[in-house]
């Protein structure tokens, strides 16, 4: 099978002008020392165990496509046995870190949706990752849950986000947004389209943020794989959770037979320059404030693996198969839509009224929807309606 080396993993990246120009004068935030740690051999060929990456999607996310299955039906592009690696809110050094080498123990590779005020914090870190060849995109600027926001406000949300990461890492980053606490008001969907942005949701959580322990993580993952077989699996790299376990989710991964597949954009997202300038005076601003109080001078660098990625393939949606009820029993191998059977207005009437009686409080209601537990909670109806009022 064809291979690209490395240095070639992503298409080219079109240079946006001014904040570009202005970024590249800033490569000296980096700190980075010259001489990199000593680690492992770089040289996948002959790491045992590792996980590696079976494939390379290249995503065309014109008119803003939707991805994961837990909100979104659009698009199915993953085989059984199939991830995707995704980490949210960071970086954060003191827990990046960890996550960065786990994944390139296992030569393989992930997306990181950025929050723009922790890149300009660390931009370092942001060039780090994009340097070890994983994909960075975006997560807002500061986190905020965009349903709860304006229009306008949100807007700005979305975009100083992108134009301060894209000036942390020195180039347009890819166009891949994911909404903060999955809230996506449909105004903010439609903005996304209009900019032509990947709007990217998930298949399983990770609900690292409500555990210390790594082995907890890494169970929930691997009951939600084996439960749906395949997904975008979601971490937060700036959760200890995440650092401790990652490592052993990878060999259990492993272990299990699936496969990572890795997305990156077929085109950088084009940046505006009302926002650039924002971006630009923080990131400034929070240069000179790293400047009194510098990074230790530890090197955060390690040996990029000197294997190969498998060749960049277009995106292929799997068309997802109709279910049909035949006697009571689903038949998900036909494709004949299912015929709906004519209701009598008086049964339907005496339905009504039985479902009228029998209803339980509402305050029973809220109180049993209460106790259920996350799991359970995120797979019956739409749980994200009453979380945030969309």
């Amino acid at each position: 099978m064809p291979i690209l080396s490395l240095p070639a993993r992503l298409p080219p990246v079109e240079r946006c002008g001014s904040l570009f120009a202005v970024s590249l004068a800033l490569a000296g935030l980096s700190g980075l020392s010259a001489a990199p740690v000593q680690a492992e051999p770089a040289d996948c060929a002959v790491r045992s165990g590792a996980l590696g990456v079976e494939r390379v999607v290249e995503i065309d996310t014109t008119n803003g496509p939707r991805f994961g299955n837990m909100q979104y039906k659009d698009i199915d592009f993953l085989k059984p046995g199939e991830v995707v690696l995704t980490f949210d809110d960071g970086p954060l050094r003191r827990y990046t870190l960890n996550v960065l080498n786990a994944l390139e123990r296992h030569c393989t590779k992930a997306t990181f949706f950025m929050v723009g005020r922790m890149a300009v914090t660390d931009p370092a870190l942001v060039k780090e990752i994009d340097r070890r060849g994983h994909t960075v995109a975006t997560h807002t600027w500061s986190h905020k849950n965009l349903g709860r926001l304006s229009a306008s406000s949100a807007k700005r949300e979305i975009e100083l986000g992108v134009s301060a990461i894209s000036a942390a890492l020195g180039k347009p980053v890819a166009p891949f947004f994911r909404f903060p606490y999955l809230s996506d008001p449909k105004r903010m969907q439609a903005h996304l389209r209009e900019r032509d942005i990947g709007n990217f949701s998930i298949d399983i959580d990770a609900v690292d943020f409500r555990t210390r322990s790594g082995s907890v993580i890494v169970e929930r993952i691997m009951r939600g794989l084996k439960r749906q077989g395949k997904g975008i699996l979601l971490f937060h790299d700036i959760q200890k959770s995440t650092a401790r376990g990652i490592g052993k989710l990878l060999d259990r991964l492993k272990r299990g037979g699936y496969k990572v597949v890795h997305i990156v954009p077929k085109s950088s997202v084009t940046t505006l320059s009302k926002y650039d300038e924002s971006g630009m005076k923080i990131l400034m601003k929070r240069k000179a404030k790293a400047g009194e109080r510098p990074l230790a001078k530890r090197s955060i660098v390690w040996p990029v693996s000197l294997g190969s990625l498998p060749e960049v393939e277009a995106l292929k949606a799997i068309p997802k198969p109709v279910p049909v009820v035949r006697k009571g029993k689903l038949a998900p191998e036909t494709a004949i839509p299912p015929q709906r059977r004519p209701v009598d207005i008086t049964e339907k009437a005496n339905r009504k009224v039985i479902k009228t009686k029998t209803r339980p409080k509402k305050a029973t209601l809220r109180k049993s929807y209460a106790k259920r537990s996350d799991e359970k909670l995120r797979g019956t109806g739409d749980w994200r309606e009453e979380a945030f009022g969309n």
